[in-house]
């Protein structure tokens, strides 16, 4: 990963400004201070660690917004063949990129991560999850998922050895109660089907466990390619089950509305956010990338509350809060130790 040194202030030839030290480990520094200079256009060019903050929040926002699209969908499509034409549409879009990248980078790429991400990661991870969105509300889907970050900081310790300050350790434990706060009050009751659906969404917490840490571990490998690759690989060990679903049932009728639901998610949630989310595994702990996923759970209970009208109540509000805070004091702990 390249080392970028960028400048902020007023720059004519030699002159120099120094700027305070924000947030960047790969650029030079000077009695605490960071050199930053501007581009021959004026223009502020972004390290590698801020494109890492930028697209980890767009990923949050577009995967907020999946679990009420999703439960939306899975009311009409069975999980299977959701998934199977969901991954469909976005490696057809994910395809024409991968073949222009993949002549502009001739490096070897770590096929069997990349299969082992494809199965966790999409295979495994969506027949969880699509069939957890069948037995429960969108908003309980999401707080669950509010459980990633323990399921990535623990073992990103113990296997990729990275570190776990004690800041950082008070932030994951605000999040966790925040979610667990808020769990325990939307947890729907008089549904017979609710249990298994909690156990099958933490089992998809512990796929997405699993393939973030297989992703962190090929942050050299190029990210369009190993985005592409493991979705082609999941796409296609779907592609069997959804059609042996078709083939004993039929295939469903699917609404204008589902196809439009099912073609975000392709574009959205599956092509575009799994190519930053790998982003910025390259240029972000893994643990730090894992206390961001709290935002699951805040974006999609409210974005539940407002079009599935799930309900939303004062003590999930607090949950919320306890999850800002976790994720931001995670965040002021990176700044101020780089």
């Amino acid at each position: 990963m390249k080392n970028n040194v960028v400048f902020i202030g007023n720059v004519t030839q030699q002159k120099l400004t120094y700027a305070k030290l924000l947030i960047y480990p790969s650029s030079r520094q000077k009695n605490g201070y960071l050199v930053h200079q501007e581009n021959a256009m004026g223009k502020i060019a972004l390290t590698d660690r801020t494109k890492g903050f930028i697209s980890i929040i767009i990923v949050m926002l577009i995967w907020g917004s999946s679990f009420a699209i999703t439960k939306t969908v899975v009311m009409e499509v069975r999980p299977f063949v959701f998934a199977s034409l969901r991954h469909l549409m976005a490696c057809a879009v994910l395809l024409p990129f991968y073949l222009l990248r993949r002549k502009k980078v001739k490096q070897s790429l770590p096929y069997k991560k990349l299969v082992l991400m494809g199965m966790v990661g999409v295979t495994i991870y969506y027949g969880f999850f699509n069939f957890a969105m069948l037995y429960i509300p969108a908003s309980s889907g999401a707080l669950i998922e509010g459980l990633i970050p323990v399921a990535i900081a623990v073992p990103a310790a113990i296997i990729l050895k990275e570190h776990l300050a004690p800041k950082s350790i008070v932030g994951i434990m605000l999040c966790v109660t925040g979610v667990i706060l808020v769990g325990f009050v939307g947890t729907p009751k008089g549904s017979p089907h609710v249990l298994l659906g909690s156990v099958l969404m933490v089992l998809a917490v512990c796929c997405w466990s699993t393939y973030t840490l297989l992703s962190r571990s090929i942050k050299e490998t190029d990210t369009l390619l190993a985005t592409s690759v493991s979705t082609f690989i999941g796409s296609a060990l779907l592609m069997p089950v959804g059609a042996i679903d078709v083939y004993y049932h039929g295939m469903p009728e699917i609404s204008l509305r589902a196809w439009a639901c099912m073609a975000y998610l392709a574009v959205m949630a599956s092509a575009l956010a799994y190519f930053l989310y790998n982003r910025a595994l390259e240029s972000l702990p893994a643990a730090q990338v894992g206390n961001f996923m709290n935002l699951n759970p805040v974006i999609g209970a409210v974005i539940a509350v407002i079009f599935l009208k799930d309900t939303f109540t004062a003590w999930q509000l607090a949950g919320g809060v306890l999850v800002l805070m976790g994720i931001w004091l995670s965040s002021k702990r990176v700044r101020q130790k780089q």
